[in-house]
């Protein structure tokens, strides 16, 4: 199971501050619990590890045995949660270079993504690399109208059509859309394809343990099951309101503490390269969940040992404005022993025989120690293992927190009403009908500051 551990910031936060906090924290759990607070409507994800839609499920596992016999790739057509979950698990639980690999080799097609930016040359380069592959798309969006993947789709629709046939395509794409509305479920019904539902209770960033992140995930070869076996004995160890007893709200309390002492930034911390993309997920789920009302901890990221040698000075000795949440896996998958040099040019025969996960392990405790005492408070997640099972738990461990650190700030952490402002002003300079006023009056602002093209 996910521990949790406090004593690297137990110098900057009493026990008693804790304790003060638990009334609110069981007000927060049973708001989240009875469903009676703000996003009330958005809850799904808390039953999804238990009560999942077992036929989906199968169908979801069908569909990726398929597209794992007949494609080399899969292209995942979606932007925030409709893809960071799946690529945190991908790239979390896979090789370091299976993307390097042949598919014999995994077992499995290569997993790419598309439609989370608008970069003409990254869509290009896709479609050359894509020219000699059998490809598959999964397109996911809840609306089909969303500007990124909607347009990553209608040019790799249009591609796969061109090359293989307007009817084989049919049955070369997967649609994860919204149950019974939207534009596109009414493309998916009109051309035949199987489809998956986004649930309506389920927002985006907490939508991995659904069929936005189960069918990549299965396609990639990861065993869902197990990922959400995973979940299900997570979420059971969390059930409990008091913070003795629950790591994830005891977790959601300390961070509450430093936001209010000062400390407006959140850095996510890893010492494997595999953890990259799991940051950027919990970026997304905390920043979009909490960043509102002019309220929230930033959340940011490095990825360690590797960002000691670029961002260690600022952390070490920068302004203290940040603290450190540090995700480590106890368990390494394989063993490299570190050999002996009868030269010892480098100074290093004092690593002899020694594991290199437990010299990493060693790094990341030094780093910790040094970090407190150039005061930055030190909060520490040790998973036991690079596994399914353990990433589900560490899903529900993150989203129970956000969930209930939310309610502590006050905010609502299930909507996003501040994505739409740039949504706004794109659709307005691009010229979309009924945006004529709006696309004047930026024009004219950008006119001012010299950033209007000729």
């Amino acid at each position: 199971m996910i521990q949790f551990n406090w004593q690297n910031a137990a110098s900057f936060v009493q026990q008693t501050e804790l304790d003060h906090l638990q009334a609110q924290i069981s007000l927060a759990h049973e708001t989240l619990h009875k469903m009676k607070g703000p996003g009330s409507d958005f809850l799904g994800w808390l039953e999804l590890p238990r009560k999942y839609d077992k036929d989906e499920f199968a169908r979801i596992r069908k569909a990726a045995a398929r597209i794992r016999r007949q494609s080399d790739v899969l292209v995942v057509i979606g932007i925030g949660g409709s893809y960071l979950g799946a690529r945190a698990a991908i790239e979390f639980l896979t090789g370091h270079f299976h993307a390097l690999s042949s598919k014999k080799q995994r077992k499995a097609p290569l997993v790419i993504f598309a439609g989370q930016n608008l970069s003409a040359d990254y869509l290009n380069d896709l479609l050359t690399f894509l020219e000699d592959k059998k490809v598959s798309l999964n397109v996911i969006s809840k609306s089909g109208t969303t500007t990124e993947p909607a347009v990553a789709f209608r040019v790799l629709k249009g591609w796969l059509e061109k090359k293989v046939g307007r009817e084989a395509a049919r049955e070369r794409i997967y649609v994860t859309t919204d149950r019974a509305r939207g534009a596109l479920k009414g493309l998916a019904d009109s051309e035949g394809y199987e489809t998956f539902v986004v649930p309506d209770d389920v927002g985006g960033r907490y939508s991995v343990l659904t069929a936005v992140g189960l069918l990549p995930i299965a396609a990639a070869g990861i065993d869902i099951r197990a990922m959400m076996k995973g979940a299900r004995l997570g979420m059971q160890a969390l059930r409990r309101p008091t913070l003795a007893d629950n790591p994830s709200y005891t977790y959601a309390a300390l961070r509450n503490i430093l936001l209010r002492k000062g400390y407006a930034i959140e850095l996510m911390v890893n010492y494997e390269p595999s953890m990259h993309y799991l940051t950027e997920w919990w970026k997304q789920l905390f920043g979009e969940s909490e960043g509102k009302d002019n309220r929230g901890l930033f959340p940011a990221g490095v990825d360690n040992t590797t960002d000691l040698h670029s961002m260690g000075q600022y952390v070490q000795e920068g302004r203290r404005i940040l603290f450190e949440t540090v995700v480590q896996i106890d368990r390494s998958r394989s063993e490299l022993i570190v050999p002996e040099d009868p030269d010892n040019l480098d100074g290093l025969n004092f690593l002899s025989g020694t594991d290199l996960h437990e010299i990493n392990r060693k790094a990341a405790q030094g780093t910790m120690l040094a970090h407190v005492d150039g005061g930055v408070p030190n909060l520490s997640v040790l998973m036991p293992d690079r596994t399914p099972e353990s990433f589900g738990e560490l899903v529900v461990f993150f989203e129970k927190a956000c969930a209930v650190s939310g309610y502590l700030n006050a905010v609502n952490p299930f909507d996003q009403p501040g994505v739409e402002a740039y949504k706004q002003n794109m659709f307005a300079l691009l010229g979309k009908p009924g945006y004529e006023d709006r696309q004047a009056e930026l024009e004219a602002r950008l006119a001012v500051n010299g950033t209007v093209e000729k």
